[in-house]
């Protein structure tokens, strides 16, 4: 379906300071650590600034990671307000054939809210042991993992907590948590294309997997910004939204040492709670900030390790401007940041075309990684450089014995849609050496490929790697085929 448009306004008539928007892209783009690659901002229901950096654009589902638990959380409520789920009975009530299997009494007692909440009783993740002892039935190898501690008492980000609770709701629907939706939240709220992995059960992976363009998660902000209406329809149970993010469990110190202000506030039902506000986020930087205080929402995509500098950055910058009442006399102000907004582009590696007079060393040439393998992607084993009548070049890359070709285009992005969508910039940095950047569209990844005609070797690193191991041809959103294309155990922040 074609979404509504989201409503729109200037910002200074919602009461939102330009300048402010304007010192956080300034605070972003100068941040070495920081790759933004989407934002938009409500206020008082209405869209205020939008904008995606080149080569990310607007309609196209981006990986949310752990973002994903939180549209988790709302099928589960969804499927409470069916008389389907209830939050106080035993997980194991739904698993009834594992009943003789598990007979830890801390499993037995586990409750549907404990899982919800991050608070199953054990202490540390678990994912790996989980679908490591059962890969055929990950909830009972899960089960089979005895609590550290009673249920309810005990905060830990565990992968099963949430892929169980998305277990629970396809059971008792009989559907995907994306079919499950798609009448319920996602068609109502004009939500766009959405696309979610699964394992090799044939289930959504509920803690990740979810690919859905910014609009997707704005749209959710807002949603329960308004306690679960949308345009004077109730979508979500009266409520849901405040049990959602209340503080279910202390989170404080269980994210191990360092400055963890915005992960130490307690946790909800799949929201973390924040210094302002609430929160559904994944790896490197895909959130869905909540701000009853100020009337706001923002929804970001970014790759960074440093999630609570970006955080930092919007509490430093777009927090204060956020005014109580509309803005008078800033048209211009408003004009200049819409007309940011629209140039918004990463910067792009630098290379040329290849010297002419080494072109015939470089056609066909083939490369081995250096140093016999590639650490950041274990099944990249070989690339290669063909030219072709045209003077169109294209790099080869054969990672877990597929191949991807990459065509090498001019300066800046160069967009190609098959068989991944991906963007390439770089090339020639001299006679011998070519250097490209490619970016993989529906993630938040960037891998730099280097490729050296003297030794005929070449290294490959992620800018941000990858938390599940696919190889190239699979980084992407899961369609067709990829679909089916069984997923293993990844952890997620």
């Amino acid at each position: 379906m074609t979404a509504d448009p989201l409503p729109v306004s200037g910002p200074a008539a919602q009461g939102v300071d330009s300048a402010g928007v304007e010192a956080f892209l300034d605070a972003l783009e100068a941040a070495p650590d920081i790759e933004p690659h989407s934002l938009m901002i409500l206020r008082h229901g209405r869209l205020v600034a939008s904008g995606w950096w080149a080569p990310y654009t607007a309609g196209r589902p981006h990986l949310l990671y752990s973002l994903s638990k939180s549209f988790t959380a709302t099928a589960a409520a969804l499927a409470e307000a069916g008389g389907l789920l209830d939050f106080d009975a035993p997980v194991l009530s739904y698993f009834p054939e594992f009943e003789a299997d598990i007979t830890d009494p801390r499993s037995r007692a586990m409750l549907v809210r404990h899982v919800a909440s991050m608070a199953s009783g054990h202490e540390r993740e678990t994912v790996d042991e989980a679908f490591g002892t059962d890969p055929a039935e990950p909830v009972r190898g899960f089960l089979l993992q005895p609590p550290h501690r009673d249920p309810g008492t005990v905060f830990a980000y565990n992968q099963p907590c949430t892929y169980t609770l998305a277990a629970i709701v396809q059971r008792v629907t009989g559907q995907s948590l994306t079919d499950w939706l798609r009448p319920r939240l996602f068609d109502p709220l004009g939500v766009g294309e959405t696309l979610w992995q699964h394992d090799r059960t044939g289930r959504d992976l509920g803690f990740s997997g979810l690919h859905a363009a910014t609009d997707a998660v704005a749209r959710l902000g807002q949603l329960y910004l308004d306690d679960g209406m949308w345009r004077g329809e109730r979508l979500l149970p009266e409520g849901w939204a405040a049990r959602a993010s209340r503080p279910r469990i202390p989170t404080a110190g269980a994210m191990g040492e360092g400055d963890r202000q915005d992960w130490d506030r307690g946790y909800g039902y799949q929201f973390w709670l924040s210094r302002h506000g609430f929160r559904g986020d994944g790896a490197y930087g895909q959130f869905c900030l909540v701000l009853p205080g100020q009337d706001a929402v923002i929804a970001a995509t970014t790759a960074t390790e440093r999630m609570q500098e970006y955080l930092d950055l919007v509490w430093r910058h777009l927090l204060p401007a956020f005014r109580p009442a509309p803005l008078p006399g800033r048209e211009a102000a408003d004009a200049a940041l819409r007309d940011r907004l629209e140039r918004l582009e990463l910067p792009a590696a630098e290379g040329g075309p290849v010297p002419p007079e080494r072109a015939r060393d470089w056609t066909g040439a083939v490369f081995a990684p250096y140093g016999g393998s590639c650490e950041d992607q274990p099944g990249l084993t070989a690339a290669e450089v063909t030219g072709d009548d045209d003077g169109g070049w294209t790099l080869h890359l054969t990672d877990a014995g597929r191949r991807l070709g990459i065509p090498l285009g001019g300066k800046g992005w160069t967009v190609t849609e098959r068989p991944v969508p991906v963007a390439v910039s770089g090339g020639w940095t001299d006679g011998g050496t070519l250097a490209v950047d490619v970016v993989f569209l529906e993630t938040p990844h960037r891998l730099r490929v280097t490729c050296s005609l003297t030794d005929r070797t070449f290294t490959a690193r992620w800018g941000t790697r990858p938390l599940n191991a696919r190889p190239l041809t699979g980084m992407c959103a899961p369609r067709g085929s990829a679909r089916a294309r069984p997923e293993g155990p990844q952890e997620d922040a």
